[in-house]
């Protein structure tokens, strides 16, 4: 995918791994609509990129609709979207407030699929265009207290991995980034911070440009850190000893 000159629409832009991607888009010279609920951060990304900024919060059923709508009437069109916009909640399922179980799912989960939707006829019709979905490690092996936020993760994985498969040969293409820990807020706002001595989180910019080079390259799937490839392997070949071994040391999921 040509970065330069095209329209890059980046969800969850007000920080954290969408800020940064965001700054990396603009600096290979892309036009950011970097996309959040925060609206002061927003405006400070908006300056550092050049780029405009359109605030709403896709835990709303309608917004992803609106936004789409947005940034089409603000830029002209939209090349490459980098769904990443999300949250995470720590804790026992069954303590989990309803409310924020719905929210999750619609951040998450629903929002990307009806972007995509607003969206995807447009890129079509061009025959060109990227869609990359910012998923977890926690989607790809499951997360104890984290319930709700890996079935979210797996399912938008596993929309991205069947709608490569349509979109096979029509210019569109489609990616998935799979981080695991991430050095961001992310794990402040779930209510419960990183506070293991390993997996190290990684820095935000790494991150970062790692997730603009998958778009520039075209490929299909890319984790950060390369090695979480190897648990879930693991766990495709030897799911019993996974288990086992998740039971003993639990899970972690990225932000």
């Amino acid at each position: 995918m040509r970065i330069r000159g095209a329209v890059a629409l980046v969800t969850g832009a007000s920080s954290g791994i969408g800020r940064a991607t965001a700054l990396r888009l603009a600096g290979a010279g892309a036009l950011v609509l970097a996309h959040g609920r925060d609206a002061a951060r927003l405006a400070d990304v908006a300056e550092q990129t050049g780029g405009i900024a359109l605030t709403a919060d896709l835990a709303d059923p309608v917004a992803a609709r609106w936004l789409a709508v947005q940034a089409v009437q603000a830029a002209g069109q939209v090349d490459i979207v980098v769904n990443n916009a999300g949250f995470g909640w720590a804790g026992r399922f069954e303590d989990m407030p309803g409310p924020t179980s719905e929210a999750l799912i619609a951040t998450n989960l629903t929002a990307p699929i009806e972007l995509t939707r607003a969206l995807l006829p447009a890129l079509l019709a061009r025959g060109s265009g990227h869609l990359m979905y910012v998923t977890s490690i926690a989607g790809r092996t499951g997360v104890a207290g984290e319930a709700v936020y890996a079935a979210a993760k797996a399912g938008l994985d596993t929309f991205a991995e069947s709608l490569r498969l349509e979109l096979h040969g029509t210019g569109v293409e489609v990616g998935v980034f799979v981080p695991g820990v991430v050095r961001t807020a992310f794990f402040d706002r779930r209510g419960q911070p990183y506070d293991r001595r390993w997996p190290r989180p990684l820095p935000v910019e790494q991150v970062a440009d790692a997730v603009v080079q998958a778009i520039a390259t075209g490929r299909a799937e890319r984790y950060a850190p390369g090695w979480l490839r190897l648990p879930v392997a693991l766990r495709g070949v030897l799911p019993g000893g996974y288990r086992r071994l998740a039971a003993r040391f639990g899970g972690t999921s990225g932000g």
